[in-house]
């Protein structure tokens, strides 16, 4: 488990914020020297305490204003190569093993649902998928947050 102070979960809720902010905006917002912002930033960086930082890109922009889940049946010997095969189907903009009645948990983003069916087509193709079910999103309820994690972690201190 790795080890946080105050200090730390000052740094990564400022960060949840503002995840662009530069070291002297936190340094100052956070009334912290900035070699300590700097030091605590490579610290956590080096623990792992960062997922990797791009811009998240709208897919709406590039023409795929649909989401959907696909939920993807493979033979488990095959699973290695499957995932790299997916990995290559520029819609798939993430993938997930999970328990259940399936294996993978795949998102794609598309143009249209003639557009879906060719995707979904070309994960059937793929040798070692036995079968998927698909799900169209109809939207993100909740996006992506940290937030109330780090609040929760600054309660617990």
């Amino acid at each position: 488990m790795p080890r946080y102070d105050a200090v730390d979960l000052r740094i990564l809720t400022a960060l949840a914020d503002d995840p662009r902010a530069p070291i002297a905006a936190l340094a100052e917002r956070l009334r912290v020297s900035r070699n300590t912002v700097h030091a605590r930033l490579a610290r956590l960086e080096e623990a792992g305490a960062f997922l990797d930082f791009d811009r998240r890109i709208d897919p709406h922009y590039l023409g795929h204003p649909l989401a959907a889940f696909i939920e993807v049946t493979v033979r488990q010997q095959q699973l290695a190569r499957i995932v790299e095969d997916l990995a290559r189907i520029p819609e798939v903009v993430q993938a997930y093993g999970h328990s259940g009645a399936a294996d993978l948990r795949v998102h794609v983003v598309c143009r249209d649902t003639d557009h879906l069916f060719r995707i979904d087509a070309a994960i059937l193709a793929i040798e070692g998928v036995e079968r998927t079910e698909t799900s169209l999103s109809m939207g993100e309820l909740i996006p992506y947050r940290i937030r109330p994690l780090i609040e929760r972690a600054q309660r617990d201190l």
